[in-house]
């Protein structure tokens, strides 16, 4: 257990920290999934705009890594294409 006053501040501020990264991390997994499971072209693309956004946000804030990042952009964008092509 913490004996410093700014030890005790450090783990509170970390505990909040934490329960909003995961927060936004999850939020943004749904998003994905949602996105995986549309079969409507147009629909998906009005996702993949938000979903990417989520995406570059939690990079940007180091809650997961820019390649990551990027390599889940471009699979969905890949995914949305095919849509399009089916629908077609």
């Amino acid at each position: 257990m913490a004996n410093h006053t700014s030890s005790k501040k450090a783990i509170r501020s970390s505990a909040k920290k934490r329960l909003q990264n995961r927060y936004q991390h999850v939020t943004t997994r749904n998003m994905v999934k949602k996105l995986r499971t549309t079969t409507d072209h147009a629909m998906a693309v009005e996702l993949y705009k938000t979903v990417s956004s989520a995406l570059d946000k939690l990079a940007k804030r180091n809650i997961i890594h820019r390649n990551k990042a990027a390599n889940n952009k471009s699979k969905l964008a890949r995914l949305v294409n095919r849509l399009q092509v089916a629908t077609a």
